[in-house]
């Protein structure tokens, strides 16, 4: 069986294409439409104005560059949102288990019983510009979250500077694409300008050729113009309001996740540098290689051994050390004294079977069964006491093996009494 590449077998949202070479969130489809809203409007703007534009300036050939700009702007706008959409925003891998390094034991109260258990902390601290911050553990990817990641629910993947997930992008936005992201924006927002802008020349040259003398009759003159002004007007009240929030939280090195969540905590900021530095870390900054290789074919784990697990209240033996080997030797002597009270029985058994037959006493076989059968309630008795241990210690494997010993001892106790017996 051929081996997979990672990407085959990721286990988040994601959605790859040329064969794990591009990586979109589960909600790609969105891009689609983002694409059209670009597209078509710049595809009508170069037809309907841009193309008639063409003569209206003293130099013949100046006019064309009003199309030449709007082409080329377009391009750079959707390559910009190519970057941001199909790129690894900074998705932290998956750990396989959990960090053993960080387990701790704590008691947990039921039934006015303290019950220990195996867990280690919800979350730590780590000092960022020597200040404390916290850092939450992530269930789902089996680790501690970097300072400023957060796990995306729609990719369900943890993100390194997790600023929201952008559906119009169809793309977590985090460290490796929000220098992209907001280049998007700003370039969407001066595409917007640009369209609308050229449109109104439009209207004001038809006014002044055709002596048409009013706005009215040369909007009729060119419904296009009119339709791509309203188009841009509407949509500058979202990309340009979108650049203008995203200006204001590089100058002050925030997140939109940490804007919206923190604004009221009134926490201090320890990653603000100052406006010119934040500024200098999103732009100037080296873009981090991907933690992820997708293309890259998947090892397979190498299986741990197990391990016996204890977990118990603590008692004055067990407040240093490894509590396997003290669980080990509480089974073996138990097993030896089990045996050392089964061979008893067997010796007194025959003692007093040899004694009555010696003395002539009527034989009685019912009085060796009731024997047995008290020696088997004994060792049965033993078996659920064992049984009990392991529910504490949450080790199947060991009750298993104790339960087998004592019926195997049994089977051997009942042999040796025939034998007597006959």
């Amino acid at each position: 069986m051929a081996a997979k590449r990672v990407y085959q077998v990721w286990k988040g949202s994601n959605k790859f294409i040329f064969g794990g070479r591009l990586i979109f969130g589960p909600d790609a489809r969105s891009l689609l439409i983002t694409l059209s809203l670009i597209i078509f409007p710049v595809i009508i703007f170069c037809v309907f104005v841009a193309r008639h534009l063409r003569h209206e300036f003293s130099s013949y050939y100046s006019g064309y560059a009003i199309l030449v700009v709007a082409i080329l702007f377009t391009i750079h706008v959707l390559v910009l949102l190519c970057l941001t959409s199909a790129r690894d925003p900074g998705v932290i891998p998956r750990n396989s288990h959990p960090p053993e390094e960080e387990f701790r034991y704590e008691s947990s109260g039921v039934g006015g019983q303290q019950t220990p258990s195996l867990q280690f902390p919800r979350t730590k601290e780590v000092m960022v510009n020597g200040l404390p911050v916290k850092v939450k553990y992530c269930e789902t990817c089996m680790l501690y979250r970097p300072p400023r990641c957060s796990h995306c629910s729609i990719c369900n993947n943890c993100v390194e500077r997790f600023d929201h997930h952008c559906p119009w992008v169809g793309q977590c936005i985090g460290l490796r694409n929000y220098r992209y992201f907001f280049l998007f924006v700003s370039s969407a927002t001066i595409l917007c300008i640009y369209v609308f802008s050229f449109s109104a020349f439009y209207i004001k040259v038809l006014m002044d050729n055709n002596d048409i003398g009013t706005v009215w009759k040369a909007m009729k003159e060119s419904p296009a113009s009119v339709v791509l002004m309203a188009y841009c007007f509407i949509s500058l009240w979202f990309v340009g309001g979108l650049s203008g929030f995203h200006l204001y939280l590089i100058g002050s090195n925030q997140t939109t996740y940490e804007n919206f969540r923190y604004r009221a905590d009134g926490r201090i900021n320890v990653f603000n540098q100052g406006c010119l530095n934040n500024f200098l870390e999103v732009f100037c900054t080296e873009i981090r290689p991907s933690r992820n290789n997708f293309r890259d074919f998947v090892q397979e784990e190498v299986q741990r051994p197990l391990t016996t697990v204890v977990v118990r209240g603590r008692e004055p033996d067990d407040l240093g050390g490894d509590r396997r080997p003290k669980v080990e030797d509480d089974l073996d002597i138990g097993e030896d004294l089990l045996k050392i009270s089964q061979r008893r029985n067997v010796e007194e058994l025959g003692e007093d079977i040899q004694s009555r037959g010696s003395n002539g006493a009527p034989y009685n076989t019912a009085e060796p069964d009731s024997i047995l059968s008290s020696d088997h309630r004994a060792t049965t008795i033993r078996s659920d006491a064992r049984h009990s241990s392991w529910e504490r210690s949450g080790n199947w494997e060991i009750a298993q093996d104790v339960f087998a010993n004592s019926n195997v001892t049994e089977s051997r106790n009942y042999v040796t009494s025939k034998e007597v017996r006959q």
